[in-house]
């Protein structure tokens, strides 16, 4: 079992009151599922995907990841923790502006101490994944909203995480952009990856093999997607079809 949720709570201090978020939940992830986690503002959807992601603990209860019980871990197991088995995937990119692509991309393994040479390598085959071989140099200016994405996923993909965490991937995109973007995920999981999508969108979540949905802090239904959304398959990007 990939990751493994027993019993989880979390409750946030607001003044003297005890507000909880999350009640309770249990949750089971097995490695190369592809599994989008639904609800409306303030069902607790953000706070699990902290959690999941190390940002963030939970009151009581475990959460356990590849075996390890992340709940028992300090501040700086976290912090590598979230580093080499998180690839985090954000609505508005969060990519530092006076740094080009294939700088952008190498920062997770700055932070992981590797070797110039090859933080280089794998950032160049990370952008190639995503089809931008040909932009390594631009910055984040130069790109248009769907190849900053695809900068993000590939530093994302540039650890080799254990989960890809993508938090509304296509919010800030136009319609067209975001299916291209929902058709890598397609190609990224039919490779062997892991892919947990936040997000409130069901035209999002229709593309995920598994749909959860949390309503007011707990599951509310979780099942296979019987009516997925399939993609055609694209091998390659093509710099000029993707706005």
């Amino acid at each position: 079992m990939l990751i493994e949720i027993k019993d989880l709570k979390k409750n946030y201090l607001l003044g003297d009151a005890e507000i909880p978020v999350i009640h309770g939940i249990n949750l089971n992830i097995e490695k190369n599922e592809y599994v989008a986690i639904m609800g409306p503002s303030g069902s607790g959807k953000s706070t699990l995907m902290n959690i999941l992601g190390c940002l963030d603990t939970a009151s009581s209860g475990h959460y356990y990841f590849n075996d390890v019980d992340v709940s028992t871990l300090d501040d700086d197991a976290l912090s590598i923790m979230r580093n080499k088995e998180i690839g985090f995937i954000f609505q508005n990119f969060n990519l530092l502006p006076r740094l080009n692509a294939i700088q952008n991309v190498e920062l997770p393994l700055i932070y992981a101490g590797t070797p110039s040479a090859e933080r280089k390598e794998r950032a160049l085959r990370a952008l190639d994944r995503v089809g931008l071989s040909d932009r390594v140099t631009h910055k984040p200016a130069e790109l248009s909203g769907g190849q900053r994405q695809r900068v993000a996923i590939a530093r994302a993909l540039v650890t080799t995480p254990g989960i890809l965490l993508a938090d509304e991937p296509t919010g800030a995109l136009d319609s067209k952009t975001g299916i291209e973007i929902m058709r890598l995920f397609e190609e990224l999981h039919a490779e062997g990856n892991t892919i947990i999508l936040i997000t409130h969108e069901q035209e999002i979540a229709s593309y995920a093999h598994r749909n959860i949905y949390l309503k007011d802090g707990m599951i509310h239904s979780d099942k296979p997607n019987q009516k997925r959304t399939s993609l055609p398959s694209l091998n390659t990007f093509q710099n000029d079809e993707i706005i």
